[in-house]
């Protein structure tokens, strides 16, 4: 029989368990990652889009806003959240951040604007260019926005982006740091590290392999990121691969492949600890193929996977921890 002293160890002992396990559960699981879109193109119901908050936080930056409410709405069928989608978009959702202004990465955004609340859209120059000057305008639609035609409705704000300096993300916990990417001849996209206290996911909207753009903008990255691997601090990377291994060069029109996709991320881990990288979660985002052909892209990424990644394919309206 238990006596009396051995049940207050013996509960201490339960939960001084419980509480590292939560501890522990806590610091492998430093964000919680909800995929409103995860396709490229095509698919008007399924378009980049990912809210991304610290885990055990409701306040979400939006990471591109291809589909927005047709995504939350997939959501709140999976029991990710209570209430309506308007009060999600509305409440949830504290801002974007925009990688560039193809129609694929900025639609819900703007077919969601005049029910959306006042927020601030973040965004490198060059993007928020064309968002002020073709997309919120009173001919394509209206101006919600506190720069560009008037009237100015104001209801967001815009928030330039200077490359490689840390901007604080307005009502959530988190800051982020741009970096430009290059998605075909003279375009810029752009690349998110967000963080919060020590702990990175890295967002990666389109972009082409340095071979083919003739760039080095994906080995500055790799360059930047690199200590964080090491230190076992960069908790994922969302990087597209949006067409199959057979899609001619001339036709990539800025995008990776499987091959492509896998020798840049052989850069990446010489300029690091390969086991290190190993514990990195390479999420596989703007696949442009579907069913079989998207089988067939993932059974190629699988291939050429020689570093042996951990790779993930996001699901639209399911959670993702890291």
């Amino acid at each position: 029989m238990m006596t009396k002293k051995t049940y207050i160890v013996f509960t201490f002992l339960l939960f001084a368990c419980y509480y590292s396990l939560l501890a522990q559960q806590k610091i492998e699981n430093s964000f919680q990652v909800i995929p409103l879109g995860v396709k490229g193109g095509l698919d008007e119901s399924n378009l980049s889009s990912y809210m991304i908050a610290p885990s055990g936080s409701n306040n979400f930056i939006c990471a591109d806003a291809g589909t927005i409410r047709h995504g939350v709405d997939v959501a709140i069928s999976h029991h990710l959240f209570k209430g309506n989608a308007e009060d999600v978009v509305k409440n949830n959702i504290k801002g974007y951040l925009i990688s560039h202004a193809h129609l694929d990465h900025v639609a819900g955004l703007i077919m969601n604007s005049p029910d959306d609340s006042p927020k601030n859209i973040y965004a490198l120059p060059s993007v928020i260019d064309v968002l002020r000057d073709k997309y919120f305008t009173w001919k394509a639609w209206a101006n919600f926005t506190n720069e560009g035609e008037m009237p100015r409705l104001g209801k967001y704000t815009y928030v330039p982006l200077k490359e490689n300096e840390k901007k604080a993300l307005a009502g959530t916990e988190m800051e982020v740091t741009a970096f430009p990417l290059s998605h075909g001849p003279s375009y810029e996209s752009s690349a998110f590290l967000i963080g919060h206290q020590d702990a990175y996911i890295l967002y990666l909207g389109d972009t082409g392999s340095d071979q083919v753009e003739k760039s080095t903008r994906l080995q500055q990255l790799w360059e930047h990121i690199a200590p964080l691997i090491t230190k076992n601090q960069l908790k994922a990377i969302f990087i597209e691969t949006s067409f199959p291994d057979k899609q001619p060069e001339k036709l990539l029109f800025g995008h990776l492949t499987p091959h492509l996709l896998m020798a840049e991320l052989g850069k990446l881990s010489q300029l690091t600890n390969p086991a290190a990288l190993k514990k990195v979660s390479i999420v596989i985002t703007h696949t442009k193929s579907f069913g079989k052909e998207e089988q067939e892209l993932i059974a190629e990424l699988e291939k050429d996977n020689l570093l042996q990644l951990k790779l993930v394919v996001p699901e639209q309206g399911k959670s993702m921890f890291f």
